[in-house]
């Protein structure tokens, strides 16, 4: 049975843009943020990936429900791409949260009555000046520049990846969201579903993230960075699984 914290219930929204800076580290050093039902999803078993999406979200709302009483949020979402093998013998590619924020009081508290996310509120400014992206907080030591809109962009010179091919399989949001119960042995997944899933690589200009440094992850490089816009959202009501 659901308790209230599982994501009892579907709940939609619009992406007006989410920006999303992936990086990449040895995959032992991403080991110890995962708990053991869960798998790092690799890169020629070599690479795994940690990553900050920055989302502006419009009318946010339990699916169904008319739009006027949807909010608008901001929220940033740290988190680890892995996988998880079903009973059934699927395998799902996800992501693990290891920490959310979100600029309103009103987005941490119901937050973190339906969900495991472990909002927390501050100072979040994500504002679009032609090409040019900038999500800023202070409090959180965040602040990130990108250029969006090229014709062609390059992946960052330290990125393990190929191509952009590649990194479009690492352009989070994965389908998935994990959360674990190890004391009882139990899953929670939440499914996503979205459409106009148009990923565009954009050029890192400047950033500073204050979460991800302060894990002190040995090896961390750039990996890609995507911008995605105009998306419509929505997350299914979320289901157990226990594992052994």
């Amino acid at each position: 049975m659901l308790s209230l914290k599982d994501h009892p219930f579907p709940v939609e929204t619009f992406f007006e843009n989410s920006l999303v800076l992936t990086y990449a580290a040895p995959k032992e050093e991403l080991l110890k943020y995962i708990p053991q039902c869960l798998t790092l999803d690799t890169y020629k078993d070599k690479w795994a990936f940690i990553a900050a999406a920055m989302v502006k979200t419009k009318r946010l709302r339990p699916k169904g429900l008319p739009k006027l009483i949807g909010n608008d949020f901001i929220l940033i979402g740290y988190r680890v791409f892995v996988r998880f093998r079903t009973k059934a013998g699927k395998n799902l590619r996800g992501l693990y949260i290891l920490g959310s924020q979100t600029n309103k009081k009103k987005m941490e508290f119901w937050g973190n009555i339906f969900t495991h996310y472990n909002y927390s509120t501050t100072d979040i400014e994500f504002t679009k000046n032609g090409n040019i992206v900038e999500v800023y907080s202070e409090r959180s030591g965040l602040d990130v520049k990108v250029k969006c809109g090229l014709t062609e962009a390059k992946l960052p010179n330290s990125s393990p990846f190929e191509n952009w091919t590649d990194a479009r399989k690492f352009a989070g949001p994965l389908p998935f969201t994990f959360t674990v119960n190890e004391d009882k042995k139990e899953i929670l997944i939440i499914e996503g579903v979205r459409s106009n899933w148009k990923p565009e690589p954009v050029e890192i200009i400047s950033e500073n993230i204050k979460f991800i440094e302060s894990k002190k992850i040995n090896g961390l490089i750039h990996a890609n960075a995507f911008m995605i816009e105009n998306v419509p959202y929505y997350w299914k009501k979320g289901r157990k699984e226990l594992y052994s």
